[in-house]
């Protein structure tokens, strides 16, 4: 099955219908991929449609799905990932990612829920994995989620994330502030954790903001700026990785374009730096 790795480049900026209109006149320099939930542009059409296409025609796209809950054990949708398949297709889309939770049992919960850390639960979601991978003959990239509390666990939440991945057979799309997010509230090490994960299947990145309960209890939100651990996490991945593409998320609270630029101009910087390191080494 074809990677998704290499398929985006430099700093990617999650598009908002609150400012299309002014990127679709004035694109930012910055900005080299975008990305869109496709359940919310799937039906759009009229003045969204005809601005979104714009877009798709003139910039590299990824879609980071919401809601097939991949991990569920309801029936996959299979007529979703055809109609995905269809809409990437028409818009020339790079590639597809998904979070590594479910959000429906019998209906859907409207939340990003945790999977149970166990054997059983390995096999069943790599399974459903390979069968939108055959449906969308691509691979996906699979998100490493927040969450907060951890049922049935049986193995760490390393070992279940790496476990799926090889079992599937997909790529990874890693969220840097999950894992900060996560080391907070469940006590590890966020720098092991990141050291341990799968590097050579990273198809891009997201960073992003969250919402402080406690010291101990942090609230994943993609609500607020991306704070200093976070920045230097990023910094630590490069350094461990190399540099991948990585995009900014902002979901609500959205300032002026302007202000989420900044944070993409940051984004930039930690990758011209951690280059510029790898020169000096080699």
């Amino acid at each position: 099955m074809q990677s998704v790795r290499n398929l985006v480049h430099g700093v990617g900026l999650g598009l908002r219908r609150s400012f299309l209109s002014e990127i679709v006149e004035q694109p930012p320099a910055q900005v080299g991929f975008y990305e869109v939930a496709p359940e919310n542009w799937m039906p759009i059409g009229g003045k969204f449609g005809k601005q979104f296409r714009a877009m798709t025609e003139r910039f590299d796209f990824v879609c980071h799905g919401l809601s097939l809950s991949i991990g569920s054990s309801d029936p996959l949708d299979e007529q979703f990932v055809r109609d995905l398949k269809r809409f990437m297709a028409e818009h020339g889309i790079k590639f597809y990612s998904e979070h590594l939770s479910y959000c429906s049992h019998g209906g859907h919960l409207y939340d990003l829920m945790p999977m149970p850390f166990t054997e059983d639960a390995v096999k069943h979601v790599a399974a459903r994995i390979r069968r939108v991978q055959d449906i969308l003959e691509q691979r996906i990239a699979i998100e490493n989620i927040s969450y907060y509390a951890a049922p049935g666990r049986e193995m760490a939440e390393i070992d279940f994330f790496n476990a799926v991945v090889a079992e599937a057979d997909c790529d990874v799309l890693i969220d840097i502030n999950n894992i900060y997010v996560n080391s907070v509230n469940h006590g590890y090490d966020a720098e092991a954790f990141l050291r341990a994960m799968p590097g050579d299947r990273i198809a891009y990145a997201h960073i992003a903001g969250h919402y402080v309960e406690a010291e101990d209890f942090l609230v994943d939100t993609h609500g607020a700026t991306v704070i200093d651990p976070v920045w230097k996490l990023l910094e630590t991945a490069y350094r461990l990785f190399g540099v991948f593409p990585t995009l900014l998320e902002r979901d609500f609270n959205i300032p002026p374009l302007a202000e989420l630029l900044q944070e993409v101009d940051t984004i930039r910087a930690v990758q011209q730096h951690a280059v510029a390191a790898e020169k000096r080494v080699a």
